[in-house]
């Protein structure tokens, strides 16, 4: 689907760019190697976990595994799915889009440690898909992305939920 339709989209036909608060859900997505899932935005050209905003009736496990479908092909099975963290801090995740809008984003991070399938981007929004070792991320990558690997790596290390 992309961006135009959703439910942001809509909200912006209403507001303009000014800051909205948006709900929703990041994927570190692992493949039998235990290298992530990262894309690169058609917009920016930063690297980023596949990801976005909530739609009406949808609840976090089925954001990202609508967003994960959406961007990458993948589909996973909710139960799959680990919450390791939450990410709500603006410094990390409040976000300026080229376009001047706003949104200061509240996301579930899980990880999805079984990743399989055939990999096709979303051409609006992903310009390249690719599985690379968490030690050695593609670059640039996105401040909100390079915050969810850290609080993944602690997760990892303390097996305790992150929340920031």
């Amino acid at each position: 689907m992309g961006h135009v339709g959703s439910y942001l989209w809509r909200l912006r036909q209403l507001v303009g760019p000014q800051l909205l608060l948006l709900p929703g859900a990041q994927v570190i997505a692992l493949d039998d190697a235990g290298r992530a899932l990262f894309q690169r935005r058609a917009d920016t050209g930063d690297w980023e976990f596949p990801g976005g905003g909530a739609e009406p009736g949808q609840d976090f496990r089925a954001v990202a595994v609508a967003e994960l479908a959406e961007e990458t092909g993948l589909r996973a099975d909710p139960v799959e799915l680990i919450a390791f963290a939450s990410l709500s801090d603006p410094d990390d995740h409040e976000l300026e889009y080229p376009n001047g809008d706003r949104v200061h984003a509240f996301a579930l991070c899980f990880v999805w440690p079984r990743a399989t399938g055939s990999l096709r981007a979303e051409e609006s929004e992903v310009a390249e898909l690719g599985f690379h070792p968490l030690d050695a991320p593609p670059q640039p990558m996105s401040r909100a992305a390079a915050r969810v690997l850290d609080l993944y790596r602690e997760y990892v290390l303390t097996g305790i939920f992150q929340a920031c």
